[in-house]
């Protein structure tokens, strides 16, 4: 039995063999595609043939150009459409979707472009290539689906497009240049889905214009998109209803070797393996800087790779998603990042002591942790007839005071803020003779921190406070004198007197 022939456009690139999964999970499959695409690319492979045991992607691209060029010549369409889709795939500028390696029937047909393939090293940009692509994809995807009334057409890899051309992604130029590329793109599209139409085989929508930017850092592509968009407008109906979109599915964009998806920015310079990616290379390579001079220029402090303002991306899907059918998700700016907080942590072995107490009927454990210098750092509540829910709030409360002790909150700050603090249970304090009474069990903590830590011995006393006797307490009688209280401790708090000011 013959060999198959692979089409010429794969001849001459170096093939390399992987073992590829479609998951996790899944037995290996042997990828055959060219050497310089790598594992992702093969994974990216595997994932859209499952099914397969071993993959040579010559001819499993073959498996899908062939009846499309079969169908195109039983049209009467150009001959040439197997070869070209052969050469758009083998020069990594475009790929379809899943369906279309699959030979399955799909709603809406992907095709996906990589306007880094157009772009050469010098900065020329392949226009008319692009054109051309966009309306071959347009005609084999409906060769493919002839029934699908939708398209989706897209792009990826629009943030190392920008490195390339020196812009920074959140910039107004960036998106310029992201929706004139994508009007080109719809534009060419309108016009091979107008000539479809003038075949007969739909009944046709509309074409319509959209707004284009006032400029474009590549001029040519500029005054081509608008050179297209009028002669879509000429043509004035089209088979598809919509064209553009950015299909769900990652695994055509790894195919084509994007190292980010659609039009979304990078978030670090560095790639899955930890190198340096393609796009800060070029990046440092449009500021005239090598690897070295980078890397010195960050070891003296100088920040070269800035993520993009929070609201960047989102602001490119507001700029794109007049144009483009079928958006992702528009992107949620993240929340500013928490301002980072200095938290002091206590040595592993640490100083303190436990205080046993026993407050109107019932006992307390209260410990403390120290740092090397005697400053309080954390305190720990036990309690041993209380409820578990009780309890719960208890060590909550004490792990909330130890972070705030660690992280600078003056200690006398909670003693002003918890003293007299009357609930249950309260009364005689038994086991500690430097605080005789607490209203509270919160109350007694900190008072005998205070004296402890503050050397605060002159706290107002706490003194009993029957329930249900607001305004008739021995606190609420008691005159408000200046000198009350001595300085400086805080003062008592009294809740039937206010001063209410003059009408």
């Amino acid at each position: 039995m013959d060999k198959p022939r692979t089409d010429k456009s794969w001849h001459g690139i170096k093939q390399s063999t992987f073992m590829a999964q479609a998951d996790p999970d899944a037995a290996d499959i042997t990828v055959k595609l060219p050497a310089a695409w790598g594992q992702n690319a093969a994974d990216a492979l595997a994932s859209m043939l499952p099914d397969r045991t071993a993959i040579d992607i010559a001819a499993a691209a073959q498996a899908w150009i062939g009846p499309i060029a079969a169908r195109a010549a039983t049209a009467g369409i150009s001959p040439e459409i197997g070869p070209d889709l052969h050469r758009l795939v083998a020069a990594r500028r475009a790929a379809p979707g899943a369906s279309i390696w699959q030979n399955r029937a799909s709603r809406v047909p992907e095709f996906i472009f990589n306007p880094n393939g157009f772009l050469d090293e010098s900065g020329g940009f392949d226009i008319a290539g692009l054109g051309a692509a966009v309306r071959l994809a347009v005609t084999a995807l409906t060769l493919s689906a002839p029934a699908a009334h939708r398209l989706c057409l897209g792009f990826t890899d629009l943030n190392l497009l920008l490195a390339r051309l020196g812009l920074m992604y959140e910039s107004e130029a960036a998106r310029d240049v992201a929706v004139t590329l994508a009007a080109f793109i719809r534009a060419q599209a309108d016009l091979a889905s107008a000539a479809l139409l003038a075949r007969g085989a739909a009944p046709g929508h509309p074409v319509t214009a959209v707004t284009l930017p006032g400029t474009c850092i590549i001029p040519a592509l500029f005054e081509a998109a608008r050179a297209a968009q009028a002669s879509a407008l000429a043509a004035g109906v089209r088979r598809h209803e919509s064209l553009l979109g950015f299909p769900e599915d990652a695994a055509i964009e790894a195919l084509l070797g994007a190292e980010i998806r659609n039009f979304a920015p990078a978030l670090s310079p560095l790639n899955a393996e930890g190198a340096l990616s393609l796009w800060a290379r070029y990046s440092l390579a449009a500021r005239g800087l090598s690897a070295e001079a980078a890397l010195a220029r960050m070891l003296g402090g100088e920040a070269l790779f800035t993520a993009p303002r929070a609201g960047a991306h989102a602001q490119m899907h507001d700029a794109l998603s007049p144009l483009v059918a079928a958006m992702p998700a528009r992107p949620v700016p993240p929340r500013a990042a928490r301002r980072g907080a200095m938290r002091e942590p206590l040595p592993a072995r640490r100083s303190g002591y436990t205080q046993k107490a026993n407050i109107g009927g019932h006992k307390l454990f209260l410990s403390t942790g120290e740092y090397a210098n005697g400053r309080l750092g954390e305190i720990f509540i036990a309690l041993h007839k209380e409820g578990s829910a009780f309890r719960g709030l208890m060590d909550a409360f004490a792990i909330a005071i130890s972070l705030g002790l660690q992280h600078g909150v003056n200690l006398e700050d909670y003693v002003e803020a918890f003293t007299f603090t009357r609930f249950g249970p309260a009364g005689p304090v038994e086991g500690d003779p430097a605080v005789a009474a607490a209203t509270s069990m919160i109350d007694y903590v900190f008072r005998n921190l205070a004296v402890n830590y503050l050397a605060q011995t002159n706290l107002a006393p706490a003194l009993p406070e029957t329930a249900d006797t607001i305004g008739d307490g021995q606190a609420d009688r008691a005159p408000l004198l200046p000198l009350d209280l001595p300085a400086p401790a805080p003062r008592e708090r009294r809740r039937a007197l206010k001063l209410v000011s003059p009408q």
